[in-house]
This record gives structure tokens, sequence and C-alpha cells, in this order.
């Protein structure tokens, strides 16, 4: 069977200028994938006449007639946007015409939109926001980053869940490591609700190594992070602004004066290296785990290579089986810590 993505083309802050090239890019690299751009035709068709290419077997465009605006809110998207590229690409994962859909758009009517039309796999309550981050050993997934503002300690425990299985399949690391995000790694430490996850955890047959800091994260001291949606939203902007920092800072100072400017001109290889690892547009895309379907966000400021990255990480996620591994598995962990949860939590 033909891999098939569905791509919102018209989703971002530039749109076709950006999705358009990069589904070409990415049709280059993998000729047995078929990509679905759902959208307003002659945007499209246009983008791709000044590309020089045109629709084909392997690339063709689904119509659309509105977009989703990157201030439209959640409920405004899903009620009165039901033709919106965006709804209609994830109605082609739901009908299974397409295996996954990849979306620059609006995060919250993505979300809601998603959530609405594919519904979550049984057991889990609520579907989270996971990215992989780069580390000193390789990438490190963290999740929720920004789903979910609150959550209960089972919530946190169905993350872990989700993380792991993400890892497993797209990264093939068995049994991977899981850690609590929390203020220190002692037990004693954090709220009631973080104390009562990591007891669940410890139970749910995950390969829970229990709490773990910030800078765990890039250390690489685990596989998979699992935080509730504010915390990990947070430390994610936090990161990109010490990125774009740390950028800024090297970059004023390699072009202090003319000695700094040799002293750049020979470091070079090493800078282009170093940009290179920390790039972020390599690491786009964010996957929406625990629905029926395979749905990851690309970042909206993103560009051609960006956004191309984002289509890698849907495939991967396809050719892994994530949501069928991740169903497997959901109710058998869940299963697992019934007993555990009603001793440690029962008030949940």
């Amino acid at each position: 069977m033909t891999l098939t993505v569905a791509v919102d083309a018209m989703g971002g802050d530039v749109g076709v200028g950006v999705t358009v090239p990069a589904s070409l890019a990415f049709l280059d690299r993998h000729p047995d994938v078929k990509l679905i751009l759902v959208g307003l035709p002659d945007l499209i068709e246009s983008e791709l006449k000044r590309l020089g290419r045109a629709p084909g077997e392997q690339l063709t465009i689904h119509p659309a007639t509105e977009v989703v605006g990157m201030d439209d809110s959640p409920q405004s998207a899903l009620k009165n946007k039901k033709d919106s590229s965006m709804r209609v690409a994830i109605n082609l994962v739901k009908d299974g015409v397409a295996q996954a859909i990849v979306s620059a758009g609006n995060t919250g009517a993505l979300m809601a939109t998603a959530r609405f039309v594919l519904k979550t796999i049984p057991g889990i309550d609520r579907p989270a926001i996971a990215k992989m981050l780069p580390s000193m050993n390789g990438t490190t997934c963290v999740l929720d980053l920004g789903a979910n503002v609150d959550c209960t300690p089972e919530q946190l425990l169905q993350f872990g869940i989700m993380g792991a299985m993400l890892v497993e399949g797209v990264m093939k690391k068995p049994n991977p490591t899981v850690g609590l995000l929390n203020i220190g790694s002692e037990e004693i430490k954090g709220s009631d609700n973080v104390k009562q996850a990591a007891e669940l955890l410890r139970h749910s047959g995950l390969n829970f190594v229990g709490n773990v800091e910030g800078n765990d994260i890039y250390h690489g001291s685990v596989d998979v992070v699992v935080t509730d949606g504010f915390t990990g939203n947070v430390a994610l902007k936090t990161s990109e602004g010490l990125a774009h920092m740390v950028a800024t800072f090297l970059k004023e100072e390699f072009t202090r004066n003319l000695l700094t400017r040799l002293c750049a001109l020979a470091a070079l290889p090493v800078l282009n290296r170093f940009k290179k690892r920390v790039d972020s547009r390599r690491y786009n895309g964010a996957s929406l785990v625990g629905l029926r379907g395979i749905v990851v966000k690309s970042h909206g400021g993103t560009d051609s290579l960006g956004f191309r990255c984002a289509l890698e990480q849907a495939i991967d996620e396809v050719r892994a089986d994530v949501v069928r591994h991740t169903s497997e598995h959901v109710g058998q962990q869940l299963a697992r810590i019934d007993a555990a949860a009603a001793a440690v939590c029962p008030k949940i």
C-alpha cells in the first residue's frame, strides 16, 4: 500500500510559499510516498507552476474553500470552518484516504479539530503534544508541551505511556527510560499531583527512572520526559529563547572587529556544524499523540526545510505504526496499574 500524507497547504504564517516547496523536496527524497495538498486549488497550482512542477500521481490537490487563521479561536474553527484546509485534511485521515496529516496552522484549532474528528485512543483522556528535542545523547521526547494546562496523575501516566510508545516506534529504542519533570530528583519534592503521578508511573511497567529536572532534557538522561502542558510549554519557549540569545551573542562577538571576523572565518567549519546540530528547523514537527490517527504540528513560522522535517516525522510515525502500537499497549499498561492506582490515589 502506498503511504499517503495529507498536507494542510494553507496553514502557517506563509502558507503555500512554504508548504508546497517543502512537499516537493520531501517527495524527491521519498518516491514511495504520496502527498495530498489540501487547500485553495488556484493558490496551490500557482505555486507549483512557479516552481516548474505540476500535480501528478505522487502529488495531488484536494480542494478546500476555507482557511483557519492563526488568530481564529479553536471553537470558531471547529464550528464555523468545516471546509477549511485543516478540517478537510484531518477528514482524509479519518476516512482512511491518508495515514497522517501535517499542518503548520493554528495549534489550538488543530488540536480541537483533530480530537473532535479522530477521537482519542481508548484509555486516553486527552491528547498531548510531544516533541523530540536535541540532547547530548541524541534526542529526548518531551510531553505535554501545551495542550493540557492542568493534568491529573492518571493523565501524566498516560503521557508517559504515549511518549514511551512514540520513542520505541520511531526511534527504535526498546523499553525507553521515562522521567517525570520536577523541581528536584528526590521523591519528597513536587506537588501532590506530581507525587501521585510518580507512584502511578512506578507501578506502570514502564522503565520509569524517577523525577528529573529541566537540565536532564538536554543532558539526555532519559528518553522521555513527562510533564503538564503549562510547565512543558514554558520549558520549551525558554529553551527556544536561550538558543536565540546564544546565537545572537556569538554573531555579535564574531563580528565585533576585523580580528574577530578573521577568527570567525577560521572557525567557520566548527560554527556550521554547531549550527546544524542545534538548528530548530531540523527538529520541527510536534506529534499530537493519543489520537486515532497521526497528526503532526509544524511550527507556524518555519521555512521549507522545517516543514519538510515535519513531513519526515509524520512518515516515520506511519512506518512505525505508532497509533496501533500505542493502542495495543495502553490497555495493557493501564490494566496493570489499576490495583495500584486505587491504593495510591483512592480519590482520583
